[in-house]
């Protein structure tokens, strides 16, 4: 069994997310302490699925750094933590954006948590409005992890992210066997927005190279398309299906799971 399976078992995860409010460091953060109330709703919402896994990411700090301030890891690791005690049955990870992997570990390391994902592992990737080329260091990430004691922290990575621009032509069967042999322990396959579904080509695509791991659906996934995509996947990440006003609907947690055979 895959490390991912050990983790998460031998059906197809799905794992929520939990969009934070803007982080202190940010003029429009309601504070840490409402930050903290407002994930403890979420993950109760979660949790009454029940989904599998809970991802925890400051996408509401705008415009996102490109690299973690020191206010924004200290402020993750805090809220990851009380998630993490908090959490009854769900494996709890980390993203921290833009793109600082190694901030999403040492989060998810001093925090307990189970796994990050990171949107850039070895595609080289553009986003001009961010300064252009993403930073790509799957070794040093993979080194960073060892010198925290922190092995058992899973890498769910994606290939060929939304938003991003490849800057070399591969494939995503390339892409996903490059993040395999790199260390991932799953590849994530996006559209090419928040809210658009990957194709089940593509997926397809990508498990030709994923080999042994597990391919994941990172967005788009919803109650409308959920049982088709995951005849293609071994499991989603899903954000924006399961908002509701004002945070996770505990409604479309569940049609969503209806849909995924749970």
């Amino acid at each position: 069994m895959t490390r991912f399976g050990r983790l998460f078992g031998s059906g197809k995860p799905i794992i929520g997310v939990i969009h934070l409010p803007p982080l202190p460091g940010y003029p429009a953060s309601p504070g840490l302490e409402k930050v903290i109330e407002k994930a403890f709703g979420d993950l109760e919402a979660l949790e009454a699925g029940p989904v599998d896994g809970v991802l925890v990411e400051n996408e509401e700090d705008r415009p996102h750094r490109v690299e973690a301030a020191r206010e924004t890891i200290a402020a993750m690791t805090r809220v990851v933590r009380e998630l993490v005690s908090a959490a009854r049955k769900t494996e709890i990870g980390v993203e921290i954006l833009l793109n600082d992997p190694e901030a999403s570990l040492a989060a998810a390391a001093m925090a307990g948590a189970s796994f990050i994902r990171t949107d850039y592992f070895v595609d080289p990737m553009e986003r001009p409005e961010h300064g252009g080329p993403m930073r790509i260091d799957p070794e040093g990430l993979l080194r960073y992890r060892r010198s925290l004691g922190a092995d058992s922290i899973l890498i769910l990575a994606d290939v060929q992210v939304k938003y991003a621009r490849m800057l070399v032509e591969r494939s995503l069967a390339e892409s996903a066997r490059l993040a395999r042999e790199a260390g991932a322990d799953a590849v994530v396959v996006t559209g090419t927005t928040t809210g658009e579904p990957p194709s089940l080509a593509e997926l397809e695509d990508a498990r030709q190279g994923a080999g042994e791991i597990p391919v994941l659906v990172g967005s788009g996934l919803s109650s409308s398309n959920a049982s088709a995509l995951l005849r293609g996947a071994d499991g989603a990440i899903v954000g924006t299906s399961l908002k509701g006003e004002g945070g996770i609907d505990p409604e479309k947690v569940r049609e969503i799971l209806r849909e995924a055979g749970r």
